[in-house]
């Protein structure tokens, strides 16, 4: 197969991890029964407080690495859901390890590898949590590479994160498509000068308009399409 016209100079496809390749409500989902009705709030609470501190810490020039970003999320959304029993911290914990992958992915990473790209991740999470996610939805095997923020000590949209991706690929940024569900994260890659596409799977209203997507998406096979 062949890249649709605007992508056909590009040689890699790198993409975000969380909420772009990995569901990160299925954690919480796998256990909704014993969560009961403040399911959906407490999955959206631990995600918006997990990505707040990422970018609070690098706004103070600080770091930590995201797995205890995640757990102290989850603390704080079980403190703020009282309802919730504190005893699923654990199994949460578990499940955000393995987070299922979203259906169409390993098809669509199968395909750009096809067309001649190089496929890589680009992700706030540590080295050895997103080894462990790309394991369990068994998706080595079509990635050339697993990038972590880590070395850079900051998060994204850090320029100093993005950084890393072209150094580890040896490719421009203007020859990268930038994968992400993050409409922040988007606007950081358009900043930064990698080709960015969003993957806007909840119909969100735009934002960052001055850093606009060169593509919006509502699930990642529509990547190969024109």
């Amino acid at each position: 197969m062949s890249l649709p016209a605007p992508f056909q100079h590009l040689r890699a496809a790198v993409f975000d991890a969380y909420g772009t390749l990995f569901d990160v409500h299925s954690a919480v989902q796998r256990h909704a029964a014993t969560v009961g009705a403040e399911a959906a709030a407490l999955s959206e609470t631990w995600r918006q407080k997990q990505l707040e501190y990422t970018w609070v810490l690098s706004l103070m020039g600080r770091y930590a690495p995201f797995r205890d970003l995640t757990e102290r999320a989850l603390d704080y959304a079980l403190a703020l859901h009282p309802g919730v029993d504190p005893a699923l911290r654990g199994p949460l914990l578990d499940a955000y390890a393995s987070l299922d992958a979203y259906p169409e992915v390993p098809a669509t990473l199968d395909a750009l590898r096809q067309a001649g790209l190089q496929t890589a991740i680009l992700s706030n999470g540590d080295a050895a949590m997103l080894d462990e996610a790309v394991r369990a939805a068994d998706l080595g095997g079509r990635l050339d590479a697993v990038i972590s923020v880590d070395p850079a000590g900051i998060f994204k949209t850090s320029p100093g994160a993005y950084d890393l991706a072209p150094e580890r690929l040896g490719i421009p940024a203007a020859e990268i498509l930038f994968v992400s569900s993050n409409r922040w994260d988007v606007a950081g890659a358009a900043a930064y000068g990698f080709v960015p596409v969003w993957v806007n799977r909840a119909k969100r209203p735009d934002e960052y308009r001055d850093l606009a997507p060169a593509r919006v998406v509502d699930r990642l096979d529509a990547l190969l399409h024109p």
